[in-house]
């Protein structure tokens, strides 16, 4: 079990250092979030807060924090998958939109504009790093951290308990 509560403290740090690496992106070089950045956004966070109440030690945390995450894994993997196919439909829209109102008028966007307003149009090119563009490296760590959650889920040995009538 040992193993797995590594596996999920790295996820949940891993999702945060990713969330640490979108402020630098927005603040630093100056590439605002869209309305589907913002979402993924959420997603990572979701995933952090999963992964630490899967680590917490209950089976019961466990399944909850690694369905709470695989949840949020899949979702966010989704919004990725559809940010690279408006990426590569110019024709489509995205930014002052129906979901762009939605997502600034969720409590959060008041309350850390920073990290969860967004302000950018969804189609905008970037310079890929490392070869793969933003929504393509948010796909891939959507994926490889649902993967991780789905193993420690299904994987994942029951504490033991004690019996007292033993």
């Amino acid at each position: 079990m040992k193993k797995f509560k590594i596996a999920l403290v790295i996820t949940a740090l891993a999702s945060l250092a990713l969330i640490g690496a979108a402020l630098y992106f927005q603040i630093v070089e100056r590439m605002l979030p869209c309305p589907l950045c913002v979402i993924q956004r959420y997603a990572f966070i979701v995933i952090a807060i999963g992964s630490l109440i899967a680590v917490s030690g209950s089976n019961t945390a466990r399944k909850i924090g690694c369905s709470l995450g695989i949840y949020a894994g899949i979702t966010g993997a989704g919004v990725a998958l559809h940010q690279l196919y408006v990426i590569a439909h110019p024709e489509i829209r995205c930014g002052i939109d129906p979901v762009q109102t939605a997502v600034n008028n969720l409590p959060f966007a008041d309350w850390i504009p920073t990290l969860f307003l967004a302000e950018g149009m969804c189609g905008t090119p970037y310079d890929p790093i490392l070869g793969l563009s933003i929504p393509q490296w948010s796909l891939t760590w959507f994926v490889v951290f649902t993967m991780v959650l789905l193993v420690v889920l299904f994987k994942g040995k029951p504490v033991a308990t004690t019996n007292s009538a033993q």
